[in-house]
């Protein structure tokens, strides 16, 4: 059987700690700041007498102490290797190496740390960051977040603020703030100027005099309100990569996602201001999506309404206008749109006087039927839905709120039968609707799903 290699890690981004195979080792507090001592060398060989002189920290110094001092640095010495060697023998004697150095009163033995940067947070720390800023930005952000992750606090604590701690702790306060930066720029550059803010927010409050951290922020919140544009609310659900989205705005103009249009139970199209309104979603698809011509999307529905039963077809003398065959609320229609979709959605009943109804538990049994079309159909492409119920349809007994609320509780339900229904889904209301919806009430509710939680189907389940 293949036994796992010694595991030795030295942290010094905050507290001295040292772990041996994945196990804090307990060290004593003149022993850890021997250990920040050696450390703060960076590899460099100390004498004795220096370490006794800046861990140990003598007020006066008498004469006839050098052995005794020596002693007391070889016995923390062979504390700090014994700690070493939980790791396997010779691992103490491997990393903490002992020389001898001539000097004018004889020669002095003498210490330094021998550690892969594996086995020092600061080297790993230092090597990441400079390897980041040789990357480009999506490898640079990687291994900045890697390298960030390492700082606990500030640097060589036990011996903050000695003269021999100074440098070093200076140098890598200085990269951290150099690796904040540069992460910055990194999720700048790539257009993810949600990941920039908090790191951004972070920099002001750690150096809130530092007027170029104000000004990098304050330009970060510009950006995001200019590619928030016309959003007035986004939440991402917890534990899914799926946003609920409310913007502001024409149905139309969401070129990126699938549509959602409601049609009543006999989906005409013909827009001559009897049947179809030419003002309304209908009217608006045939004009702008098929240039006028309605012939056009009869002849996708009539495909993607063959396979569909329909409920009755109703005479002449009863019907005169538009069309006749009905068909059950809730059936869905997906129409290709170049390489998108426009999901016609019946919702409502049109009478035979050509006015359109629906009920609240129509338009609900609609958006549950809606949803597995989108996942079926819909190229998991983000999918924009208008205030429908809002129109024409004369959907009196909900107002815009609660007709918000049901599309966002139906499309969160739907979300339990099949987590990858559609990365975003997105509510396209217009300024009249909005004077009249509560937004907040939808937050509050998206807030209460997220405590419950998704339920997802059972692994195996099909």
């Amino acid at each position: 059987m293949q036994t796992r290699a010694p595991c030795i890690r030295v942290s010094v981004l905050g507290p001295v700690r040292l772990d041996v195979n994945g196990t804090a080792v307990r060290l004593t507090p003149l022993t850890a700041r021997l250990l920040a001592r050696l450390v703060a060398a960076d590899g460099e060989a100390v004498t004795a007498r220096r370490l006794y002189l800046d861990v140990w920290q003598p007020t006066v110094e008498l004469p006839h102490q050098d052995l005794r001092n020596r002693n007391e640095v070889q016995k923390r010495i062979l504390e700090l290797r014994r700690a070493f060697d939980r790791a396997g023998p010779g691992h103490g004697a491997r990393i903490v190496r002992t020389d001898r150095l001539p000097t004018a009163r004889g020669a002095e033995s003498t210490y330094r740390l021998d550690l892969s940067d594996d086995e020092l947070d600061s080297a790993e720390f230092t090597r990441l960051v400079g390897d980041a800023l040789r990357a480009a930005p999506a490898s640079a952000v990687r291994l900045l977040t890697d390298a960030l992750r390492l700082w606990r606090g500030r640097p060589l604590t036990e011996v903050q603020g000695e003269e021999f701690a100074r440098a070093p702790a200076r140098r890598l306060t200085q990269l951290r703030e150099t690796a904040l930066r540069e992460l910055i720029a990194g999720h700048t550059a790539l257009g993810r100027y949600d990941l920039a803010l908090p790191v951004a927010e972070q920099t002001v409050r750690e150096r809130p005099e530092d007027p170029e951290a104000a000004a990098v922020l304050a330009r970060l919140n510009a950006r995001l309100r200019e590619r928030h544009g016309d959003e007035l609310l986004r939440h991402t659900l917890r534990g899914l990569r799926v946003d609920v989205v409310v913007v502001r705005g024409d149905l139309f103009d969401q070129e990126d996602a699938n549509l959602v249009v409601g049609f009543s139970d006999t989906f005409d199209t013909s827009t001559d201001d009897i049947v179809i309104s030419r003002e309304s979603v209908q009217g608006q698809l045939v004009d702008r999506l098929f240039a006028g011509r309605h012939r056009l999307l009869d002849d996708q529905l009539r495909r993607g309404l063959k396979e569909v039963v329909p409920l009755a077809t109703e005479s002449v003398r009863a019907k005169p206008r538009g069309r006749r065959t009905r068909y059950p609320i809730g059936t869905t229609v997906p129409v290709p749109v170049g390489r998108r979709r426009v999901f016609a959605l019946a919702y409502s009943r049109l009478g035979n006087d050509l006015r359109a109804r629906s009920a609240p538990a129509d338009l609900r049994l609609s958006l549950e039927r809606l949803w597995p079309s989108v996942a079926l159909h819909g190229l998991f492409r983000p999918v924009a839905i208008p205030l429908i119920g809002a129109g024409l349809s004369r959907l009196v007994e909900l107002d815009h709120t609660q007709l918000l609320s049901l599309i966002v509780e139906t499309f969160t339900e739907s979300l339990r039968q099949d987590p990858a229904v559609c990365p975003e889904l997105r509510i396209v209301v217009r300024d009249a609707e909005l004077e009249r919806t509560d937004l907040s009430a939808v937050e509050a509710f998206l807030r209460g799903a997220d405590e419950r939680g998704p339920v997802l189907p059972p692994t195996g389940t099909v």
